[in-house]
């Protein structure tokens, strides 16, 4: 997603505009003569059978959100004033687990070579204090690094100015890691920063600490502050929409990755690349549109070439971690085929292709993450989620992302992210504009659904399905069993579903999300000779079981 600024910043609502109107990533259709199942090969399987193996994921790390620093520490009754945090926003980004960053280039590297973070010379926003307050509160920090500078971006000819250019210099040859050597820099200023090695070099370590008018915050050298455990080397570098100077190849942007992850096995220096100032700072690949492992394992093989093996025979890889953006709607990402509507997760193709991902990720101990994905609020975006016999959009907003996250789960997905905490512009039709979770003080139910399940189970693992329809998940933790009914539609289906709980078991426990709520809503239902019937919608239900009889 190419969104830089939010409607906290009308000025540049146009240009967001603009670069939303781009195609995305969009999924294949459910043909009128397919079932549910037939859409979904990973939940085919017998009434009784198991489906996956099991994810020993939390289920609270699909739970993550993408934002801005302006989202933390701008009150929009106070918009100059950006060295606080702003605790109304606070309190909503705490409902996840995760906060992926839009951290464009240019607020840490205003002019070449002079780092700034507490304030940044651009925007003067304070990135100690944002990360601070995460580490507190337990919310973890993907740092997306992306974009070019302004000062990279003036080196190129007037009508090729593209912040979203290839983060090379104009002319460079985007096949060669030095090519990068600027990127690298930045990126080793940042994990010395803000890694977790208080060893690295204080020579190679630098700020611009010149005030730009009285009494100016200054800013000073930080060494291994331990905020920062991932970072993420720019994003969706295969932006195929915006032509060749925006787009790499698959053996361009390993090229790319080389650098950024280690300098190139350390050939440019000892002051470029993240390994080089943090070994234990985990590099994420930026997310790709396209959906294809294909692109995944072409920079396998440039790294198989270029970078060679280790000692323990495994290739010599220049990320940790997999990483792709996926939409479900009724287009097709493979074709470019237009999407004309948001769809329900399981009627997509979100399964498959995780499952092409997580193929390769097995095959080379790499986690696969998703960090875009979502639905818009309004009728007239192609990524609207639509409203549902009695439910409104919002509301099947909510039930899709809530659904999104246990469908990555049972594919083997290790994180998620949802595009985004605020909308881009209210009542816009344009793809991508409304599909904030919060608006204003307030959650939206989206939001509400993710902080009660996190609330009821975030620390819980998936085990295996044992129904497809309704799909009936079963999780644990420790010794403790929830299962997770839900009909994997977008009809306002219902259905019933018999739950064995085991011979003994005399009650449950059901869980309903509650829009507006800070915990869902809890019933207590006998259970007959351990069976429970229990009905099932298109929202997700939660089931415990209780007592024993005695």
């Amino acid at each position: 997603m190419k969104l830089f600024f939010t409607q906290k910043l009308p000025m540049y609502q146009a240009l967001v505009l603009l670069v939303l109107l781009m195609s995305r990533c969009v999924v294949k259709p459910l043909q009128p003569t397919q079932s549910v199942k037939d859409s979904m090969p990973i939940e085919m399987m017998s009434k009784t059978g198991t489906a996956t193996p099991a994810n020993n994921t939390p289920l609270k790390n699909m739970f993550g959100i993408n934002s801005y620093e302006w989202d933390f520490l701008q009150n929009p009754n106070q918009p100059n004033v950006k060295y606080t945090i702003y605790e109304d926003n606070m309190s909503l980004i705490k409902s996840f687990s995760a906060v992926r960053h839009y951290m464009n280039w240019n607020k840490l590297e205003n002019t070449e070579g002079n780092y700034t973070y507490n304030p940044t010379n651009d925007g003067s926003w304070d990135y100690d204090l944002i990360y601070t307050r995460c580490k507190a509160e337990g919310i973890t920090v993907l740092a997306d690094l992306k974009n070019c500078p302004r000062w990279m971006v003036a080196g190129y000819p007037s009508a090729q100015q593209d912040d979203e250019n290839v983060p090379a210099p104009y002319g460079a040859d985007l096949s060669k890691p030095a090519s990068y050597v600027q990127q690298a820099r930045v990126g080793f200023q940042f994990a010395a920063r803000y890694g977790s090695n208080a060893a690295v070099n204080p020579g190679l370590v630098t700020v611009d600490s010149r005030p730009r008018w009285t009494n100016d915050h200054i800013n000073e050298v930080k060494i291994g502050m331990n905020l920062i455990k991932y970072i993420e080397c720019n994003n969706e570098p295969d932006r195929w929409w915006k032509g060749p100077l925006t787009t790499q190849t698959p053996e361009q942007y390993a090229a790319n990755l080389s650098a950024f992850y280690d300098g190139d096995k350390g050939k440019l220096g000892p002051n470029a690349g993240i390994k080089t100032a943090d070994p234990n700072m985990i590099v994420v690949m930026g997310g790709i549109a396209t959906c294809d492992p294909t692109y995944v394992t072409r920079i396998i093989e440039w790294c198989k070439i270029n970078r060679g093996y280790k000692a323990n025979g495994a290739v010599n890889l220049c990320f940790d971690v997999i990483n792709y953006h996926y939409y479900s709607n009724d287009g097709d990402v493979r074709t470019h085929k237009q999407a004309t509507t948001g769809i329900a997760p399981e009627l997509s193709a979100a399964g498959s292709i995780a499952d092409g991902f997580v193929k390769v990720g097995k095959q080379y101990n790499l986690p696969v993450w998703v960090t875009e994905a979502g639905y818009d609020i309004n009728a007239g975006s192609y990524q609207r989620a639509i409203a549902i016999g009695s439910k409104s959009a919002l509301i099947t907003q909510a039930d899709w992302i809530l659904r999104t996250c246990l469908l990555y789960m049972r594919h083997n997905v290790q994180s998620l992210y949802f595009y985004q905490l605020f909308d881009v512009t209210a009542d816009n039709p344009t793809q991508y504009a409304t599909s904030g979770l919060a608006e204003g003080i307030k959650r939206r139910p989206a939001a509400d659904y993710i902080l009660q399940t996190t609330k009821l189970m975030g620390s819980y693992t998936y085990s295996q399905t044992i129904n497809a329809d309704p799909l009936v998940d079963v999780y644990v933790s420790g010794k403790k069993t929830m299962y997770v009914l839900t009909i994997p539609d977008q009809k306002g289906r219902t259905g019933t579903y018999t739950l064995d709980l085991g011979r003994g078991v005399s009650s449950a426990t059901i869980y309903t999300p509650t829009a507006g709520a800070d915990a869902m809503t809890k019933t207590t239902s006998a259970a007959a000779a351990g069976k429970l019937k229990v009905t099932v919608t298109e929202t997700p239900v939660f089931v415990e079981a209780g007592g024993q009889v005695q």
